[in-house]
């Protein structure tokens, strides 16, 4: 399946300074994968290291200070040549300051040897941070890499161009059933993968749930050992976080006498480590939007609309037909989009009722609302009332029509939220 990072990694492999890379993002998106098809594709040969529990190589990275010292004994690990240029050396589930050093020596003297490290813990790139290091995240695949898998480039491509050009998609029907059915399966690779096998909906689910098992034994990763059954907890409360009117983090809805500094440190490892995503509540706009956020309001969000389908125990008719099932998962969709377009996530809501689902401020400064409508609240009025309090030039509603402009607001179909980027914005 072709992905979004393999012409990166084509454009990093000829980059004049190359520097060795760091490919982080959750486990099961596709990493290793996609690293090993590109070795495979783009080189003579690929050496592939996993360094969990690897004590030979994180010793050798301990000791050797030199790069050609380092290469040296790379490959007597390995049993094979490496040669400059020619070889894709992977590290994979990179989790040791030590062997990161050591890579750090090769961007320090714009070496030869191409080389990628691969971790699911972003929250280790503060320790691992250093000119010497490129980085770059990946995530479960979006819609548009999604309709690529089934054969839909020309459909995604005529979604870009009909946001571009504010012009309705032509096969507006077409989109909105594919993505209905991204919604239900995921971006994970293996689920799409199973998507495109023809396995039943009882199939999938099974895969998912080993997924969702992945996710969790992450968790044992936590420093404290108190926070691994707290962060069971607030993955599994998720379903339920979101079907509430309010969708607010309630402790409450975990357990009768929960509080907020019980779970704080969990929260911030999920938030870290991108096994959820968070949305912070403002109530006034100014730019930079971090300085109107209150830290003890928040939305979580899960990083795969596939994985909240199966925890929410609906099926793919009450998709269709249930119209709050679609708020949680439009809802759930959108937040993904935007945080790995690279957005920090916000909501408005007033002293009153009005709220809007999102307010982002792209890297020009803009400040953007977004708001979700449904059948259920076609008749919404929060971004207008958002817009007369406060001077925004450009807002964006969300809804299952065709692309338009009413009174000085976009409308943007469901599936085009992966066209809101930085890049195009």
């Amino acid at each position: 399946m072709e992905r979004k990072i393999d012409k990166f990694l084509e454009k990093w492999q000829n980059d004049i300074i190359r520097k060795p890379l760091i490919l982080y993002g959750p486990k099961q998106v596709g990493k290793s994968y996609s690293a090993l098809k590109f070795g495979k594709t783009n080189y003579k040969n690929t050496i592939y290291f996993n360094t969990s529990n690897n004590k030979p190589l994180e010793e050798l990275f301990k000791k050797e200070k030199s790069t050609e010292r380092i290469i040296l004994n790379l490959s007597l690990l390995s049993g094979e040549t490496i040669l400059p240029g020619d070889t894709l050396i992977i590290f994979d589930n990179v989790d040791s300051v030590e062997i990161v050093k050591g890579l750090k020596l090769f961007g320090s003297e714009h070496s030869k040897y191409h080389i990628i490290a691969i971790t699911s813990r972003r929250e280790n790139l503060n320790v691992f941070k250093g000119e010497e290091l490129q980085f770059k995240s990946m995530n479960a695949m979006d819609f548009e890499e999604f309709l690529w898998s089934h054969n839909e480039k020309a459909l995604s491509e005529l979604i870009r161009e009909s946001f571009t050009k504010h012009k309705t998609c032509p096969f507006h029907k077409l989109a909105l059933e594919l993505f209905q059915e991204y919604l239900m399966t995921g971006g994970l690779p293996e689920v799409v993968s199973a998507n495109l096998q023809g396995k039943s909906e009882q199939e999938i689910d099974i895969i998912k749930q080993k997924i969702l098992e992945v996710y969790e034994k992450e968790l044992f990763s936590c420093k404290n050992l108190i926070d691994i059954p707290r962060g069971l907890e607030v993955i599994e409360s998720l379903p339920e976080q979101l079907k509430k009117d309010n969708k607010k983090f309630q402790y409450g809805v975990i357990g009768t006498g929960r509080r907020a500094k019980e779970y704080e440190s969990t929260i911030n490892f999920l938030v870290n480590n991108q096994i959820v995503y968070r949305s912070y509540k403002v109530k006034t706009i100014k730019s930079p939007l971090s300085s109107c956020r209150q830290k003890d309001s928040f939305k979580l969000y899960l990083p795969d609309d596939g994985l909240l389908f199966s925890m929410l125990h609906v099926t793919s008719k009450q998709l269709l037909s249930d119209e709050k099932v679609k708020e949680i998962l439009y809802e759930n969709s959108i937040a993904k989009a935007l945080a790995e377009a690279g957005y920090a996530l916000y909501y408005y809501q007033s002293e009153g009722k009005a709220e809007v689902n999102f307010v982002i401020q792209n890297r020009m400064g803009k400040i953007i609302p977004i708001e979700l409508i449904t059948k259920a609240d076609s008749k919404a009025k929060s971004l207008s009332v958002f817009m007369k309090k406060f001077t925004v030039t450009e807002a964006y509603r969300v809804t299952e029509n065709n692309f338009a402009t009413k009174k000085g607001v976009r409308y943007i179909p469901i599936y085009a939220m992966f066209c809101l980027n930085d890049n195009r914005m």
